[in-house]
This record gives C-alpha cells, structure tokens and sequence, in this order.
C-alpha cells in the first residue's frame, strides 16, 4: 500500500477531529456509501486525523459535502478535500487573529506600563477624512 502523501490529490479527503479511537473499519464504512475507495490511512502518533482515497474524484467531493460536520467514531469530523500541505492542530478549524483597529498597534499597552514616555504623536484629522 502507497504512502498517504503519494495518493491521488483530487480523490484524497482529510478528516479531521477524529477521536483517539477512530477505526479504519469505520471510516470505511461510513466513506463507502460515496463510492468505491482505493485507501484509507488513520494517523495513530498524533491520533486525531485521517486521509480517505476515492477511486473517482466527484465521489471525494460528494462525501466532502454530505459528510463534514456529521457524527462518527464519536465525534463531530471535518471533512475537507485535501491540500496537501501539513497542518497545525488537530483538525479544529480557527479563524484568523483579530487585528487591533489602533494605528499604534501593541505600543498601547507598553505606553500603560511604563509612564516614562511620551505619548506618540497625535494624527490630524485629515487622516480619518482620507480613508472613506
């Protein structure tokens, strides 16, 4: 059997937050109903994830749609085609971090610890005037 890297990308599916109990035998079984599969590896050091290969690509897509966010092994899964590019986290979806709307950014909360320094310099209201 192929390494999962070297399958097939348009019929490779990631599944994502699986429990630490996730069997092959039940991935398979819940896979199999959207179509004919050629491999199914499940990571076991990190537990948590696993790949499925479709032997045809619009059954990959179709399990993507019907299958992400549903129950199995335990858990609810992300089901999502597969990027080929490692991840950090175990399957958890994050959104991007929030940007803080002050034009001085973190120096905000080093000015309130410290009082030795000046304030920064104050913008003129053109600024504000510019951005519509």
């Amino acid at each position: 059997m192929s390494r999962h890297r070297e399958w097939d990308p348009s019929c490779k599916v990631y599944v994502g937050n699986l429990g630490n109990n996730a069997s092959k035998n039940e991935l398979e079984d819940v896979f199999t109903k959207y179509g004919p599969l050629r491999n199914v590896w499940v990571a076991r050091n990190p537990p948590g994830f696993a790949f499925v290969e479709f032997e045809d690509p619009r059954d990959a897509e179709d399990a993507v749609r019907g299958l992400d966010g549903t129950r199995c092994c335990g858990t609810r899964i992300v089901v999502e085609m597969s990027t080929g590019r490692r991840r950090s986290g175990r399957g958890v979806r994050r959104s991007p971090p929030r940007r803080s709307r002050s034009p001085y950014g973190r120096r905000r909360a080093s000015l309130s610890r410290s009082r030795s320094r000046s304030p920064p310099p104050r913008r003129s209201r053109s600024y504000s005037r510019e951005r519509r």
